[in-house]
């Protein structure tokens, strides 16, 4: 696992200990990111079910100015920082032992609005339609923002979610990404 392009290209990441988490591989990485950038003037990025923060720290170093991390596992939490410091971007991330609900919760307190969130939950226990959902109803997704969902192949996610419509799909073996904005969007053009 290493971060695949940007200021920090070819670092290698550290991953979780342990089997309770599933990495992105470099492959899916680099194709979202060639789906939704390749790269940013700026902006800023949350990446709820961290992890290791692969995709917040490949935002990073694509060009987004700030990255929050959020998992509710101490030792995701401990690798996030391990490789915020790895790439040197620890001033520019806040990182969160917290659930999906109560961080979106605080996230809205702040008033916060995100160009970039992503949604990696453990596909066992997956609940990205509520998520989603909050996210729209808070408008906690900027107006030309995108909302990353990586889940099972098997898992089939509504074309629409309120005003969010799905801008892209794509399926890698038992993985899929499925990508949306803001419906009025499309008037910009299609991904």
């Amino acid at each position: 696992m290493r971060v695949v392009s940007g200021t920090c290209k070819g670092r290698p990441l550290k991953a979780v200990p342990g089997t309770g988490t599933r990495p992105t591989t470099d492959k899916v990485k680099e194709s979202i990111f060639n789906m939704i950038g390749p790269y940013f003037e700026g902006g800023l990025v949350l990446d709820l079910f961290a992890g290791s923060g692969g995709l917040g720290i490949e935002a990073l170093s694509r060009g987004m100015d700030k990255a929050i991390f959020v998992d509710r596992d101490y030792k995701a939490n401990q690798t996030v920082k391990t490789n915020l410091e790895l790439c040197k971007f620890s001033d520019r991330a806040e990182v969160y032992k917290n659930d999906s609900e109560r961080a979106l919760k605080a996230l809205v307190k702040r008033e916060m609005a995100f160009e970039l969130i992503f949604l990696d939950p453990p596909y066992k226990k997956q609940k990205l339609m509520e998520i989603v959902e909050e996210i729209h109803k808070h408008r906690l997704l900027s107006d030309n923002g995108y909302i990353v969902c990586e889940h099972g192949h098997d898992v089939t996610l509504p074309e629409s979610v309120g005003s969010f419509t799905v801008r892209r799909k794509e399926v890698y073996g038992v993985i899929a990404v499925t990508i949306y904005q803001w419906g009025n969007v499309h008037e910009q053009g299609e991904l």
